[in-house]
């Protein structure tokens, strides 16, 4: 015997009242009525600064003049003197997991991104995408009025889901981005990129113009979204990400960049050690009395005395970089194509102009350096007798004919004062540079020098650009709560060096490779995969006294 049921009532629609919150007024016709139109949205608080974050590929601490470097960067110089430098700025060992943290202020675990975004291996923190509830800086500045554009490497999609089948959920455009031109990938030719995109097209080229160069063409594209901005608003500001696929390997520069190299580096990675690290004592970088390593010795990263090498593999290795300094060259060079735009525009003294690097330099190009760079990324099963490098003319070495990267010895040249490398996480990897520069905003008091030596992580530059700008980080985006930053402002050490670090502690994981910092002392590892994680390998660290980790 069963009961008798209750009916169910119908289900009421799912339906808003378009005249909700309607401002007018609405009477039985148009005459009787008062029409009210949503203002537009712009930032509050008067004229809202431009934001300009410039982040270049496996640069590392010493590769540009205002930390040391002798390649010519004069743009940067210029923005350094009348503007700021963190000395003590760190960020993660390899892209990806950078790039999700300078754009969300999330640790990169949290985010998805525990490594490149180039597979997803099924487990959290290795999702490879930004979710719903995390809004990146893109989307905070876009929801506040600003344009938003984005150009170069995005590395952001793992490799399942960036083809034109996909539903680009975590394409730039899908992440607060209005324009995007670039390559979805993390490396790529600079002469013959593989895979352009724009906006959400991957684009199909049969042949590039004479004289291409990616770093130029993405420089080309950025210009001309801020000019065709100004062309429909002489007011709505910016948000520009310049993402450069530069100084990734494979390494290849324009033949005049090369050429004003020449010579310079004849003398080898040794010298050159101590001539930047000199340079970086006497620009306050450091304090006097800090050590400067021995050059790396650990296994597999080791490097050997440059007067050891034969005088063919001094010149062969020379040439290498001489081209990674006509790239570094290059990116001073359009730096200053872009800032030049500004000034025409009467807009450069306001607009935030933030340049620093994913990850510390590499060692990829192993202890002499590989003419067949994209080989040593596979790990796939291959014959015994197949050989991961090429023979290559040296001529050949940094033109479009060549996909070479330079030896580790000028990686560790590269992170000067700091041991080991990129996918380590001891200072070398995790150590870069950091300009940044506001004339309106961030006016320098008499005496101070512009250089902060409080310590700041990726995860800040976030909440400070937010601050900067006066955009407040909603708790509700959509109607849905979104994830808290572990980033903190470091708005307060801009304004005065005097002022404290707010963020105290870190944790920073890579590939087994561990480090931990808290109020000026650092725990790290440099682990040995296929080795256990618990076999004693902690190193312990007081930076205060000991920034170079010896």
């Amino acid at each position: 015997m069963t009961s008798p049921t209750t009916p169910t009532p119908p289900a009421t629609p799912n339906r808003r009242d378009p005249y909700e919150g309607f401002a007018g007024r609405v009477g039985r016709t148009f005459a009787e009525s008062a029409p009210s139109w949503p203002p537009p949205r712009r930032p509050a608080g008067g004229r809202a600064p431009n934001v300009v974050v410039v982040l270049v590929d496996d640069m590392g601490y010493s590769d540009i003049g205002p930390f040391g470097s002798e390649v010519p960067t004069p743009v940067l110089d210029e923005l350094a003197e009348g503007g700021l430098r963190l000395a003590n700025y760190h960020t993660m060992p390899l892209c990806s997991p950078a790039r999700a943290a300078l754009l969300t202020g999330l640790n990169p675990h949290r985010v998805g991104y525990s490594t490149v975004a180039n597979f997803d291996p099924g487990f959290p923190g290795y999702g490879m995408e930004v979710g719903e509830d995390i809004p990146t800086l893109a989307e905070l500045l876009h929801d506040a009025g600003y344009a938003t554009y984005a150009v170069g490497k995005w590395h952001l999609t793992r490799d399942s889901a960036s083809n034109a089948a996909d539903d680009r959920r975590n394409w730039p455009l899908q992440k607060g981005f209005d324009q995007y031109y670039g390559v979805l990938e993390g490396l790529t030719s600079l002469f013959h990129p593989h895979q352009l995109v724009r906006d959400n097209s991957p684009l199909d080229i049969d042949e590039l113009p004479d004289g291409y160069y990616y770093t130029d063409d993405i420089t080309d594209q950025a210009i001309s979204m801020v000019k065709s901005l100004r062309a429909h608003d002489p007011d709505k500001p910016f948000f520009l990400y310049v993402a450069h696929n530069a100084v990734h390997g494979p390494l290849q520069a324009k033949p005049a960049d090369i050429a004003r190299q020449r010579g310079r580096y004849d003398g080898g990675w040794d010298a050159l050690r101590r001539t930047r690290f000199a340079r970086q004592i006497a620009d306050g970088l450091f304090p006097e009395g800090t050590a400067l390593p021995d050059r790396n010795s650990e296994a597999g990263f080791d490097v050997g005395p440059w007067d050891e090498l034969t005088p063919d593999q001094q010149r062969r290795y020379a040439r290498y970089m001489e081209v990674y300094a006509a790239m570094v060259d290059n990116i001073d060079q359009n730096l200053g194509r872009l800032t030049e735009t500004l000034r025409a525009l009467g807009e450069l003294d306001n607009t935030i102009i933030v340049f620093t690097s994913d990850n510390g330099g590499t060692g990829e190009g192993g202890a002499e350096g590989t003419r067949s760079y994209f080989s040593r990324f596979v790990h796939q099963p291959v014959p015994d007798d197949w050989n991961e490098d090429v023979d290559r003319d040296t001529e050949l070495i940094g033109g479009p004919q060549s996909l070479v990267h330079y030896p580790r010895g000028w990686g560790m040249a590269s992170n000067t004062p700091f041991r080991l490398y990129k996918g380590q996480t001891y200072a070398g990897g995790v150590r870069v540079p950091f300009v940044i520069s506001w004339p309106e905003g961030l006016r320098r008091s008499d005496g101070d020098s512009g250089v902060r030596q409080q310590y700041q992580y990726v995860t800040d530059i976030t909440p400070t650009l937010l601050e900067l700008t006066g955009v407040r980080r909603p708790e509700l985006r959509h109607s849905r709560p979104v994830q808290e930053p572990d980033g903190v402002s470091f708005a307060p050490v801009l304004h005065d060096g005097r002022a404290p670090s707010a963020h105290t502690e870190q944790y920073c994981e890579m590939s087994g490779n561990r480090s931990y910092y808290r109020d000026g002392w650092k725990l790290v590892t440099l682990h040995r995969p296929g080795t256990p994680y618990d076999d004693g390998e902690w190193a312990l660290y007081d930076l205060r006294s000991d920034p170079t980790e010896t």
